[in-house]
């Protein structure tokens, strides 16, 4: 069946029926967003004469919920452009109006009862055909759908999101046995290429996928700190990044997502599991249960296992809670050797070995957690999953693990880590050693770029659905035609080369600049196209930091002045290749990053995209382009008779205030990014999308650019304005003198230089400028002072 989503009612308005309106109105969806009509009213409207009858009246929970949702951060709308696409209502008023809306998604509190009755108002406007779905984190989906008419049973489903759903990747999707193949199959389709979820097929079984074994790691991680005597501290810094999970870790995570929720799915799968053979697990610890009456929840009550306290001279401070005392203490520094030992592995899958191998309390409590893990996943095929992959992808997605259960046992070694779980008392299921009989040695493999899994039934392996769409670079190690120490260039078919870098934080040294060129010189030599882009966490922080400082301790300032004019050259033949190439922004796109986006002849951004020219930040310019490429913009962009400096001046604060963009479309707001690039909702095609893009360049007749000479700038007339902006800014104290300084370099870039009149210059003019002034800061105590902050975490610079 044929569908096509414009128009989306959303019903219930709190936390996720707010987010979800919002997810919907970020890919282009009308929505209609609904909510109760209160029963009485409040002292202030009583004072204003108002009545049950008024809208303002009517539409206050929907109004206030969907307020507090837009004011929450992170945010939960792209742009404040997309605001516009959502329309607020009420049950009693608006119900009606959802006959006109392709897909209902109820979203209120989770309960049964109240959801039957939500469900009997939707079946008597619900226009026959249309989806109607559920985000219930818990309630069995076929006993919604009890009593309903055929063809709402036929198009109902559960829609599972996480919180917050413009952020979190995992929909699941949960069909009861009247659900029809077709609904499933198109929920699971426009969940992953609109709403660039990874959707995820589950059964009907409590809590799902994800929370049943997310949940059940992090109670188990509670129950072994105990066994191990760890503290807080001690368990976030283990449970975080090391392990490749998120910085807020265990219980910094808990305090965000709220204890409530955690007690309510824990104490749920308690009460719904009673032949799980770890059911004990999920029994609440006494200190969560006092922490509940205490209130103490996290950020909504203002203290959890955190708390945030003024100090002595209100700076603010943050306590840890003592689980043995209930009383809150000045963090705890965690130190471990087994930790130390892997500072310089960056492979996570190389890390693990190391970690579950250590010999202090770290390489218990890791073996302990992992074992029991591995454990608890192997025996819910078939219970939650037939599939492995579906355990992995929801709890990668879920809950922001870089590895699953099965890919990290599959790092580990399989066949040697059944051994010492076996040792541990935690032995896996059975199908995990009629695996290794079958002389199958792992759960994943790859086989031409494609990453297979191990099929249980089939005793085989299988592509894993729906991921021959995407371009796994990890999968394409046989396609690499140059790398060197940081970098490495891979074909991806069709005529298109990728340009990829692995630096720390994604940094831009030599090494990459080296592989930058070589890239392009490959393509340009026997491919149709290029794209620059790769898949770490974030596209790149910038410039290597410390080796600018390095030289400018030494005044080494022609190094300084080399390694500037390299990488603008480096970021011109982007923009002056002799084939099309694109650049693939994602995550953190910082400073050279930013710069590399700049200059693409389309940039193909991910969704969530964080980027920015930053440099003032640590007291520079933007010194590969960037300037250069904003002041050319603004002059790209005017008309004959418009007024110039409102735009420059708009493009010189973005630049000024190191403004770093919160999303691709804040970033089209700021104009970093250009109405004819692209974005890509799912991060997982943006390599695919790219590709796409740089044929279509090729075969639309791509010719190279011709370098531009034509920019206009406004010289002393323009440089006056700034001058007497800045000195006021100075002068009412709101910046520094070395501020000043820098806002004034800024302005004289972006001004042409002391230009007599306005008049038209080159790009390599404007570069020129650029770079002198981005070396003569190099030379200012207080930038040195900024760059050492940020390499050594506020020591001071030393005389």
């Amino acid at each position: 069946m044929k569908r096509s989503i414009r128009k989306v009612a959303v019903l219930g308005s709190g936390v996720m029926g707010s987010a979800i309106a919002c997810h919907f109105a970020n890919i282009g969806c009308q929505v209609l967003l609904l909510d109760i009509a209160p029963g009485e009213l409040t002292p202030e409207e009583q004072a204003k004469g108002l009545t049950l009858d008024s809208k303002v009246v009517k539409n206050r929970v929907v109004q206030s919920s969907f307020d507090r949702s837009i004011k929450s951060s992170p945010g939960p709308i792209y742009s404040k452009r997309f605001l516009n696409r959502i329309a607020l209502g009420n049950f009693t008023d608006d119900m009606a109006k959802i006959k006109d809306y392709d897909w209902t998604i109820e979203v209120v509190v989770e309960n049964l009862d109240i959801k039957k009755k939500v469900y009997e108002e939707v079946e008597k406007y619900r226009r026959p055909g249309t989806l109607i779905t559920s985000n219930t984190s818990g309630i069995p989906i076929h006993l919604m759908a009890e009593g309903r008419s055929d063809d709402f049973k036929k198009n109902f489903c559960g829609t599972h999101f996480f919180n917050p759903p413009r952020y979190l990747k995992l929909l699941e999707i949960i069909p009861t046995p009247h659900t029809s193949p077709d609904v499933v199959d198109f929920l699971m389709y426009y969940g992953d290429l609109f709403l660039g979820k990874t959707t995820v097929l589950c059964k009907d079984t409590p809590a799902f996928i994800a929370n049943r074994v997310g949940v059940f790691s992090i109670m188990k991680v509670l129950e072994v700190m105990k066994k191990h005597d760890l503290n807080i501290d001690e368990v976030d810094k283990l449970t975080g990044p090391v392990i490749g999970r998120p910085k807020s870790a265990t219980f910094r995570t808990s305090d965000i997502v709220g204890l409530d929720t955690m007690i309510k799915v824990s104490t749920n799968l308690y009460q719904a599991l009673p032949n799980d053979e770890s059911r004990d697990t999920f029994k609440l610890p006494e200190v969560a249960l006092q922490m509940e009456k205490n209130k103490w929840l996290g950020d909504k009550t203002g203290q959890g296992f955190y708390k945030k306290v003024k100090g002595p001279k209100r700076e603010s401070e943050i306590l840890t809670l003592d689980l043995n005392t209930l009383e809150y203490k000045e963090k705890a520094k965690a130190k471990f050797s087994t930790l130390e030992t892997t500072k310089t592995i960056d492979n996570l899958r190389e890390r693990f070995k190391v970690l579950l191998a250590g010999k202090d309390k770290a390489g218990a409590f890791y073996r302990d957690s992992f074992y029991s893990l591995f454990q608890y996943a192997s025996n819910r095929i078939p219970e939650i999953a037939d599939e492995l992959y579906k355990i992995d992808d929801a709890i990668c997605a879920g809950f922001g693990w870089e590895l699953g259960p099965f890919e990290t046992w599959d790092a580990l070694g399989v066949e040697k880590t059944i051994k010492e779980m076996e040792a541990a008392g935690s032995k896996p299921a059975q199908w995990v050693y009629d695996m290794i009989a079958g002389g199958k040695k792992s759960f994943y493999s790859v086989a031409d770029g494609a990453k297979l899994y191990y099929d249980i039934p089939s005793k085989s392996y299988k592509p894993v659905p729906g991921k021959e769409s995407f371009i796994i670079l990890e999968n394409l190690k046989d396609k690499i035609v140059w790398k060197n120490a940081e970098s490495l260039v891979t074909d991806l078919g069709d005529g298109i080369v990728n340009f990829a870098w692995h630096s720390k934080s994604y940094t831009l040294g030599s090494s990459v600049i080296e592989g930058l060129n070589k890239a392009i010189e490959i393509a340009e030599k026997d491919y149709k196209g290029l794209v620059i882009g790769h898949q770490g966490a974030d596209f790149s922080l910038g410039a290597n930091l410390g080796l600018v400082f390095m030289y400018a301790i030494e005044q080494d300032y022609d190094e300084i002045e080399f390694m500037v004019r390299q990488f603008q050259q480096s970021v011109m033949r982007i923009r002056y290749s002799s084939v099309p190439v694109v650049v693939c922004p994602q995550g953190r796109t910082l400073g050279g990053g930013c710069e590399m986006t700049l200059h693409a002849d389309i940039a193909q951004a991910a969704a969530e995209t964080y980027i920015g020219l930053v440099e003032v930040g640590v007291g520079l310019i933007p010194g590969g382009g960037g300037t250069k490429e904003f002041t050319k913009r603004v002059s790209e962009s005017l008309e004959e008779g418009d007024v110039e400096l409102n735009a420059l001046q708009n493009a010189f604060m973005n630049i000024a205030t190191a403004k770093v963009a919160l999303s691709a479309e804040d970033a089209r707001d700021m104009g970093i990014l250009r109405s004819k690039d692209r974005i890509s909702v799912n991060k997982d095609r943006q390599l695919l999308d790219a590709k796409a893009a740089a044929l279509e360049l090729y075969d639309a007749g791509y010719t190279m650019p011709v370098p531009s000479k034509n920019i206009k700038v406004q010289g002393r007339s323009g440089l006056a304005l700034f001058h007497a902006g800045v000195f006021g800014m100075r002068m009412g104290n709101y910046i520094s003198d070395h501020d000043k300084k820098i806002a004034l370099k800024i302005a004289n870039v972006m001004c042409g230089g002391d230009l007599t009149s306005p008049q038209e210059v080159s790009e390599q003019y404007l570069l020129d400028l650029e770079r002198e002034a981005f070396v003569s800061l190099t030379g200012e105590k207080k930038t040195l002072e900024r760059i050492q902050s940020i390499l050594t975490g506020g020591k001071p610079l030393r005389n």
